[in-house]
């Protein structure tokens, strides 16, 4: 099993080897309905094709006086038999849709089950939009390869297989000119299968780029917009929708050179020629040649419904081809399920750390420990690699080189849920969902009661901007929060992490978008916060570094410096220069250390 960083107890598990093998797979898990379906086909074409034989012989009596009772019961014969037709048909495609339906379910769950378990290197990697192809329009693309593709095609075979079947019973003979036909049918097919695969492939990536192209410009529509670009994004969009549309044009030049069509039209003559030759020999009758043209008849709609149903067939099989692919793909994480489970300490130790994202190198021989409980400051230049730093005691990624322990044991060697579960996060840009107020601060703790959810948006300032919606708690906000400020999303995420209680606290310069008179009143919430709890700080306000037990000063992403405030403002060049921008606001004993 590919490794993974989430998976569902119980999951149902598919061969992965090929896409055929998958899509056999997902149908075969309802083999009940997938028997109902070839089953009621089956017996729709016998009584679609046993009512055609019966024409023949009501034809027949036409010719001589007849017994008008007889005549009377091969009319209710002719009857039950089409009636019996439709109902075949009816629980057939009844089942066939049951099938496509549950398939296309199953297939969407499991690709974003597996989308949950990638790590965030993996995601990194990819283009969201194509991503939210797959998992809606590719999907969607499987159900149309069950119904009406697949069916189409099953019901081309008993189109062909059932017709000469009561043709041989009426003179083998006859079957001579249709079984050629079935000869150069199957030929064209396979040309034009093996012509219209790569074009049908390309057309799913192209969608991918297409959609891809198109979320990136909605998200960042913002930008767009104050940059005046939207002519350049149009013409964009537009060169990707020529490149998707070119590729239907191209499919419809190969179908349009689809022969079976034609070599049906030859098949029709010929056969009606050689019927008349045997009836001219006395070795057919009038009945005869009504019931076997009217069974040559029922082969063109096999022959004309395939040139659809195969585009649909391969249409599905390169969407599952693409939807394969990401499942497939493994993550450079796993979920360790065995690993170690026990309440985290809070004991923090890097050892030799080294760590990059791919061919970027970041984070050299990193080493520090920190305590149960004690807060650690982390500074640096931008680019220094302080926030792949604290990425990595979580595990969003692992590191390349050295180690990173928790309460002395590896972070690789914990159970990942158990991991994170007890580290809380909170960056500067910050993520809420289009859910509630409420919904968002308890999204790490979901059955956490209303009270502890207010006392939770208290400690973190949030209470009183929240009481002064209409709604309060169960205000629906936008999308990624856009209806709120950035220091109102903020606060919201400062509550979700209090009310977590995790055993260590990430804080990556969580109050830059609070003004100051909110952040002193943060700062004591997050000062209470931190007590009993190891936290990571990342931030340029000196009125939170100035209180945290030991400072690290990254720079170039090695560890330049290390101590308190008042140590290193007295030892550290590369401190000073980090601060020296703030000296007005220092007390006059540090603006005369940093002169």
């Amino acid at each position: 099993m590919a490794k993974r960083e989430f998976s569902v107890e119980h999951e149902y598990s598919y061969p992965r080897s090929s896409p055929i093998r998958w899509i056999i797979a997902h149908v075969w898990r309802y083999w009940f309905l997938a028997c109902v379906v070839l089953i009621c086909f089956l017996g729709s074409w016998v009584t679609y094709s046993q009512a055609r034989v019966v024409i023949g012989d009501v034809a027949a009596m036409l010719e001589v006086p007849f017994d008008g009772s007889v005549l009377l019961r091969l009319s209710l014969i002719i009857l039950a038999l089409l009636v019996a037709d439709g109902f075949c048909l009816w629980f057939g495609s009844l089942a066939g849709e049951t099938i496509a339906a549950r398939f296309e379910a199953d297939a969407r769950e499991e690709l974003y089950t597996s989308l949950l378990g990638k790590s965030q290197a993996y995601h990194d990697r990819q283009r969201v939009g194509d991503l939210m192809a797959r998992a809606t329009d590719d999907t969607s693309q499987l159900a149309s390869m069950i119904v009406p593709g697949s069916t189409m095609i099953f019901e081309s075979i008993l189109g062909i297989v059932v017709p000469l079947a009561y043709i041989a019973f009426i003179k083998i003979e006859l079957l001579l000119i249709p079984l050629g036909f079935v000869a150069c049918y199957i030929i064209a097919v396979r040309r034009y299968v093996r012509r219209l695969n790569p074009v049908i492939a390309e057309q799913r990536e192209q969608f991918g780029k297409l959609n891809a192209g198109l979320e990136e410009t909605i998200s960042g529509i913002e930008v767009v917009k104050a940059s005046a670009r939207e002519g350049f994004e149009r013409l964009k969009y537009r060169r990707h929708a020529r490149g998707f549309r070119d590729l239907f044009v191209q499919q419809g030049r190969i179908e349009a050179r689809y022969i079976p069509l034609l070599l049906f039209g030859i098949t029709f003559g010929l056969t009606f020629l050689h019927s008349m030759i045997l009836f001219d020999q006395s070795r057919i009758t009038i009945a005869d040649i009504i019931a076997v043209m009217s069974l040559i008849g029922l082969l063109r709609f096999p022959t004309f419904i395939s040139l659809f149903a195969f585009t649909l067939v391969q249409t599905g099989v390169a969407s599952a081809g693409r939807i394969l692919n990401v499942i497939k793909e493994e993550t450079e994480l796993d979920e360790n399920l065995q690993g170690h489970q026990a309440t985290i300490k809070g004991e923090l130790r890097f050892d030799h750390v080294q760590f990059g994202y791919e061919a970027q190198p970041i984070l050299h021989d990193v080493s520090f420990s920190v305590k149960p409980g004690q807060t650690v400051a982390i500074v640096g230049q931008t680019g220094s690699g302080k926030s792949a730093l604290t990425q990595l005691v979580n595990r969003t990624y692992d590191v390349q080189a050295g180690s990173v322990l928790i309460d002395g044991i590896d972070v690789s060697e914990w159970n990942l849920n158990t991991l994170r579960s007890q580290i809380s996060k909170i960056e500067q840009d910050v993520f809420l969902f289009s859910r509630t107020i409420g919904e968002n601060i308890a999204f790490g703790a979901p059955n956490a009661p209303r009270e502890q959810i207010i006392e939770a948006a208290k400690a973190a300032q949030a209470h009183d901007f929240i009481s002064s919606f209409v709604h309060g708690y169960d205000t629906e906000i936008g999308e990624r929060g856009v209806t709120l400020s950035g220091g109102q999303r903020q606060r919201i995420a400062l509550a979700r992490a209090f009310l977590s209680n995790p055993r260590i606290l990430i804080l990556d310069d969580s109050t830059s978008a609070i003004d100051s008179a909110t952040e002193d009143q943060i700062q004591r919430a997050i000062r209470e916060a931190q007590r009993g709890r190891t936290t990571l700080l990342i931030t340029h306000r000196l009125s939170q570094i100035r209180w945290a037990d030991v400072i690290l000063v990254l720079d170039g992403g090695r560890i330049v410096a290390a101590g308190d405030h008042e140590h290193l403002l007295r030892t550290s060049n590369h401190y000073r220069r980090i601060f020296a921008r703030y000296e007005s606001s220092l007390p006059p004993i540090e603006q005369a250390v940093l002169a």
